[in-house]
């Protein structure tokens, strides 16, 4: 598998674990507010890993480490990448997949398969909005179909929201809300303005700007969190 980045460390990551992280190059979004903007649009541009350099590494961490994060990019657009689960689940490691759930053909096959243990969805708007924060046309369907699939499955999993003053409000996320009913966990992320993004120049909400959208996501999720500001 293409890896473009590997954190080996990281007790944030994965919910309860001590875990490593690895990162895919290329994605089927454009969402401007994109941290990982290098790996998006130019992904042969950054150094690449060799897989066998990351799984010699998570054999003699096992013990310590418990879990390795699959994130991008997109990592389910990687032919390679039951593959690669596969070799980190012979070590004895659990898997969490971000994905932006856009496959939701190969979301499936690894959750049914017993590929990964949990997953992080990135939930990018209301489905009407969806376009316009993914920076591309699209098939909401997907979205749809992904969003139903973990909601009604047994395999932990979490959304999440990168939260845009130029991209989202109070009607977003009543819409949000409504669209991920029943969902378990759901997080509103703060957005960081840097020159990694793919469009410099966006907005943040404060945290008690934020804190004003959970009693409407709370109708619909028992816990809703905000993450990434102090």
């Amino acid at each position: 598998m293409l890896i473009h980045g590997f954190n080996k460390t990281t007790l944030l990551d994965y919910p309860g674990l001590v875990a490593a992280t690895v990162f895919t190059g290329g994605c089927n979004f454009r969402c401007p507010f994109c941290q990982n903007g290098d790996l998006v649009l130019n992904p042969m541009s950054q150094p690449l890993i060799p897989e066998e350099e990351v799984l010699s590494h998570l054999k003699k961490r096992k013990g310590i480490t418990q879990g390795l994060c699959i994130t991008g990019g997109e990592p389910t657009l990687n032919p390679d990448l039951r593959d690669f689960i596969k070799k980190v689940k012979d070590i004895g490691l659990k898997v969490k997949l971000d994905t932006n759930g856009y496959r939701p053909e190969v979301l499936k096959e690894l959750v049914t398969g017993g590929f990964i243990d949990y997953v992080a969805m990135d939930i990018k708007s209301s489905l009407d909005e969806y376009e316009l924060v993914a920076g591309v046309k699209l098939d909401t369907g997907k979205i749809k179909e992904s969003i139903d699939f973990l909601i009604g499955g047994t395999l932990p999993f979490e959304f999440r929201t990168t939260v845009v003053k130029e991209l989202h409000s109070k009607a977003s996320f009543d819409k949000i809300g409504k669209l991920i009913h029943g969902a378990e966990k759901y997080y509103l992320q703060a957005y960081v303005d840097s020159d990694r993004v793919i469009k410099p120049g966006l907005s943040s909400y404060t945290k008690e700007e934020l804190s004003e959208f959970l009693p409407i996501l709370k109708e619909h999720v028992k816990i809703v969190e905000i993450r990434g500001i102090e």
